[in-house]
């Protein structure tokens, strides 16, 4: 099966395109050729091409380049996507080395070989479609508030958040890289977000990076990407998330995770600013925003030898601390009227309203998962009313695992320890510290167990 991509082979040996066509329409769907550059926008303005071979010299007796530079910047004109593959003579290599630094993507030496030419173009077709991803995903991002186009705002006036806020405003506008602290739920990457749509990056791409979700085999390969045949299942080259993230911003979540190896590794990007894939010996200069979060209290485990301090001053230029919820019970009843409004549209029910006594009692409830589990009350809430009124806090937080007849389910040993500790928040009104301590374990260990739970 022929491989999908439109190739156009630009050079003023004939002999040269037809047998390059001949060897090419065999791998590839689309094959055209052209030996007059002057030609090549009447191309382009029938069809897009994937990848272009040009040559760098048209007239005889030339060898300066200079015709290879001149179309060059042309075809990047007319789509500044374009994989150009330069075709060039042994002696020519300095130039062409040149014109990579000026947009082309690789070069062939003429005579070349048809399985490295074959692969040439391979990866400038992988290069060409992840250019396509990322535009695609800008797009994506644009027309959809959830990918982090358009601005979600952190809801509420509580003295707390309004300095949150203040200080999002501050440091959006610079380059420094900045650490979000936060207990789970308390809207970590809606703040990322709202960083890097005040920034000038505003634009560009946001990549978030669930640090918690991905192996450590595999840590490298994800951020950093690799390049065909690094490891058995490397069938292809493939961007990391950092090169992606290129001009935008970086968003890694769940920061804590990270092993003191990984942590080792993530600092030695960081602080060179460049990325080399797994299996490549070329570097890739990094120009992108960072911004790191966490629900684990990172400066103890700094202490606790747990996270390398290098890479906690490298991280956290600024640091933004978000409250809990039961710290701003003001905002409760606002943000429960949000979420109202979102679920009363997704299923149906547009006139359904909450009893204003339903809301106050709502404010009493320590809400240990914080707006997220807000969120997730509120949803419930709406889904099993069977009136307009909700005028009762039942559906939102008479949930099993908070039922006094638990116990008395069949439930898994994970089960039971989840149960309980959040028994023994609600009991100290989410205090984690209270909490630590009436469970016998470090603020450290809790903290583990609260994000092994979700909690």
């Amino acid at each position: 099966m022929k491989t999908q991509g439109n190739i156009l082979i630009v050079d003023d040996d004939i002999d040269i395109l037809e047998t390059a066509r001949m060897f090419l329409k065999q791998e590839f769907a689309s094959v055209d050729i052209e030996s007059q550059p002057e030609k090549i926008a009447g191309h382009f303005e029938r069809k897009d091409y994937d990848v272009v071979l040009l040559d760098m010299n048209f007239k005889k007796g030339m060898n300066d380049g200079e015709e290879g530079f001149y179309w060059l910047n042309e075809i990047l004109k007319m789509d500044h996507d374009a994989s150009v593959i330069l075709i060039t003579a042994y002696g020519e290599v300095d130039l062409a080395v040149k014109a990579m630094k000026q947009g082309a993507t690789d070069f062939v030496l003429k005579p070349w070989k048809n399985q490295k030419l074959l692969g040439t173009i391979n990866s400038a077709l992988k290069l060409r479609e992840s250019r396509k991803e990322v535009e695609r995903l800008k797009e994506s991002q644009k027309s959809s508030p959830q990918q982090g186009g358009s601005f979600i705002d952190l809801i509420g006036n509580a003295d707390a958040l309004k300095r949150v806020k203040d200080l999002i405003r501050k440091v959006a506008v610079t380059a420094a890289d900045v650490l979000i602290l936060g207990e789970n739920g308390t809207g970590k990457e809606v703040a990322a977000r709202n960083i890097h749509h005040l920034s000038d990056r505003k634009d560009e791409v946001f990549i978030h990076v669930d640090l918690g979700a991905i192996s450590e085999t595999l840590f490298e390969s994800e951020l950093f990407g690799h390049v065909k045949g690094a490891f058995t299942d490397a069938k292809q080259d493939k961007p990391g998330r950092f090169e992606i993230a290129q001009k935008g911003t970086i968003f890694l979540d769940e920061i804590g995770n990270l092993s003191l190896p990984l942590q080792a590794k993530l600092l030695t990007v960081l602080q060179s600013r460049k990325v080399r894939r797994v299996g490549s010996n070329k570097d890739i200069d990094l120009d992108v925003r960072l911004i790191c979060a966490t629900n684990m209290p990172i400066n103890d485990m700094v202490a606790e030898q747990t996270f390398r301090q290098d890479l906690l001053y490298r991280i956290n230029t600024v640091e933004i601390r978000l409250p809990a919820l039961r710290e701003r019970k003001d905002d409760i009843p606002l943000l429960t009227e949000h979420f109202l409004k979102i679920f009363a549209y997704k299923y149906h029910k547009r006139n359904i309203k909450i009893a204003d006594s339903t809301l106050t009692k709502l404010q009493t409830y320590p809400w240990p998962g914080n707006i997220r589990e807000l969120q997730h009350a509120v949803e419930r809430a709406v889904i099993l009313s069977e009136t307009d009124i909700i005028n009762s806090v039942e559906p939102f937080i008479s949930t099993p695992h908070r039922s006094s007849s638990i116990m008395n389910e069949e439930k898994t040993l994970d089960e039971m320890e989840r149960d309980f500790i959040l028994q023994t928040l609600e009991r100290n009104n989410g205090n984690v510290t209270k909490t630590a301590k009436v469970l016998g374990l470090s603020r450290t260990a809790l903290y583990r167990r609260m994000h092994k739970h979700g909690i």
